[in-house]
């Protein structure tokens, strides 16, 4: 197959030609470009998601395997959000270990943009499912929970060895300020 081939390989699909479909495609985007920045009105949009289906789930009283399976997706992408890209034990140091050695920032595994973006996606389908009763499975929720939570501790537990082993801070605490000795450029 060649570069021609591979560039128009949806050209048959009656998904991608529908004009009203790619609008609604490039509308979409658009949106969700625009909220790039707004990182703040994102989480607090993320917020209210997690507690409308929260509501929903308490409600009907059921959808504890939907909300441990959520529980378990949003688990991972945390340990994504707080891990380098680079991970230290298989490719050896790449954050500076000195103050001698070269600045590197902070690189994330999985940006912040992407984690919520995948748990907002991710609600929004668990509250789709909660519509369905298939996906009420009955289980008794407080052990669901119980392993949860036990899971959770260990891998923060494991998380922050690392962070600790490795001298690295997953976080921007703000810009820093550096105080400098006296102004020269107003004499």
């Amino acid at each position: 197959m060649n570069s021609f081939d591979a560039d128009n390989q949806g050209v048959n699909n009656p998904l991608t030609n529908n004009k009203f479909v790619k609008a609604v495609q490039q509308r979409y985007q658009y949106y969700l470009d625009r909220s790039t920045p707004h990182a703040y009105a994102r989480w607090f949009g993320l917020l209210v998601v997690i507690a409308i289906y929260t509501l929903r789930a308490f409600w009907l009283r059921g959808f504890y395997i939907v909300s441990y399976g959520l529980g378990i997706y949003n688990l991972n992408l945390l340990l994504g959000f707080l891990s380098p890209q680079v991970d230290p034990e298989l490719e050896g140091p790449s954050l500076p270990s000195k103050n001698s050695d070269e600045f590197r920032p902070f690189v994330r595994r999985l940006p912040e943009f992407k984690f919520w973006y995948s748990s907002f996606k991710a609600f929004v389908i668990g509250f789709i499912m909660t519509f369905f009763p298939i996906f009420n499975v009955p289980v008794f929720w407080p052990i669901l929970l119980l392993y949860w939570l036990v899971l959770f501790f260990i891998t923060m537990k494991r998380q922050i060895k690392h962070m600790i082993k490795y001298k690295y801070l997953p976080f921007n605490l703000g810009k820093k300020k550096y105080k400098g000795g006296k102004d020269t450029a107003r004499k």
